[in-house]
Parts: C-alpha cells; sequence; structure tokens
C-alpha cells in the first residue's frame, strides 16, 4: 500500500460562514456541488455520482467552523478531507480550505477535480 500524500486548497468564497457551511455539511448543500445526491444516517454519508456511490463517515464538525469526513473503504487510517472556514481578521474574507491525501502521483489530477467541484459550489451558492 502507497502512503498518500496531504495536500491543501484555498478558496475565498463570497459568502456568511453560516450559509458556507450549510453546504459543506447536510446532504441537501452537499448534492448541489459535491455529488449528485446525498443521503445521510446518524454519522455515515452515501455520496453517489450517475454510476458509483461511496460512503463516508463525518469524524468531526464544528459548526460554522470545520467538518472532516473519512472515506469508509479508504484503507490508509490517515487519510479524510476537510472542509474548514477562516475569516481573514483584516479584510473578513471568507475562505474554505479544503485538505485531502492523493498518492503522489495522482496530486495534480485531485487538485484539479476540487477545484472544478468547488467552482461548482461558488457557482451554487452565487459567489
Amino acid at each position: 500500500m502507497t502512503d498518500k500524500v496531504e495536500f491543501t486548497m484555498e478558496f475565498v468564497v463570497k459568502a456568511s460562514p453560516k450559509m458556507l457551511y450549510k453546504f459543506l455539511s447536510t446532504p441537501s448543500g452537499l448534492s448541489e456541488w459535491f455529488s449528485d445526491n446525498v443521503n445521510s444516517r446518524g454519522k455515515k454519508f452515501t455520496f453517489i455520482w450517475e454510476d458509483s456511490e461511496e460512503v463516508a463517515e463525518l469524524i468531526n464538525k464544528k459548526a460554522d467552523k470545520h467538518i472532516r469526513f473519512k472515506w469508509v473503504e479508504d484503507e490508509d487510517p490517515n487519510s479524510f478531507f476537510e472542509f474548514k472556514i477562516e475569516i481573514d481578521e483584516l479584510t473578513n474574507d471568507v475562505s474554505l480550505i479544503v485538505t485531502d491525501f492523493a498518492e503522489e502521483d495522482e496530486i495534480e489530477e485531485a487538485q484539479m477535480l476540487w477545484e472544478s467541484q468547488v467552482n461548482t459550489l461558488l457557482h451554487a451558492i452565487g459567489s
């Protein structure tokens, strides 16, 4: 098994942390931009795309601040994906920090996917 490498991306979002958090933490919000449909039962979130589905477990959250998921079938015990909301103290700009893991030779592809996904999110919230 190859160890995955952590990477982080930052996106400026023109929305309140409370509004942004709803798009990151609820099935209806996530289905607007992250996957075609999302179902949740307790801490298990099922993400559905055209012909596949993946289950992630919610492992940590703090309202309007961050949410962290772990793919159930991911064999790397240290990997997760996380959305963190930060507010710049000087400008009050809201940033979305995405942390994810990928194998070293797949990082660029993973970053392009996140960029595309977050652009869909920004469009959905009118940012």
